[in-house]
């Protein structure tokens, strides 16, 4: 693969590594640091990219490693006061600005997978598989995640 292959992959899943390593991070210049990390590492790796087709989970999965590893060097969780209302949604309006504020709110391993699940269309397996877990500990906390969302939202009614 090519040099510009590869930029033009980035190119286009760069906001879907951006959204999904921002799930993982306190803030949106940590995401944006763990995906400049993930891009040079995907440059330097292009040689394992053997599929094409592949390159979206590829890429943000090296973007989900570079931001747990922040995570891991900061060696604290973020308390939920900490976190802003600001995770990119694809929609807009009330309905979903309600639903972003309530996403950005969960603690930050439910807002992982629901962003990898419904924000970026991954599959259970895929989520398993990007965030070292087994796939019934995703389906667990996707379902704990909707739980809390839908109290989230009721109380705001």
């Amino acid at each position: 693969m090519t040099d510009e292959e590869l930029a033009a992959l980035v190119r286009e899943h760069g906001g879907a590594m951006f959204r999904a390593a921002r799930s993982v991070t306190d803030s949106d210049a940590q995401a944006e640091d763990a995906v400049g990390r993930a891009v040079l590492t995907a440059f330097e790796k292009r040689s394992s990219l053997r599929d094409e087709r592949k390159a979206r989970p590829w890429l943000v999965k090296i973007a989900v490693n570079c931001a747990l590893e922040d995570r891991r060097r900061q060696g604290r969780l973020t308390s939920l006061e900490d976190l802003p209302g600001d995770l990119p949604a694809p929609e807009t309006g009330e309905t979903f600005s309600a639903l972003r504020e309530a996403v950005s709110a969960l603690p930050e391993p439910y807002r992982a997978s629901v962003t990898l699940h419904y924000y970026e269309g991954f599959s259970t397996r895929e989520i398993a598989a990007l965030l070292g877990l087994r796939r019934g500990t995703v389906l667990s906390r996707l379902s704990r995640a909707r739980e809390m969302l839908k109290k989230m939202l009721e109380e705001e009614e």
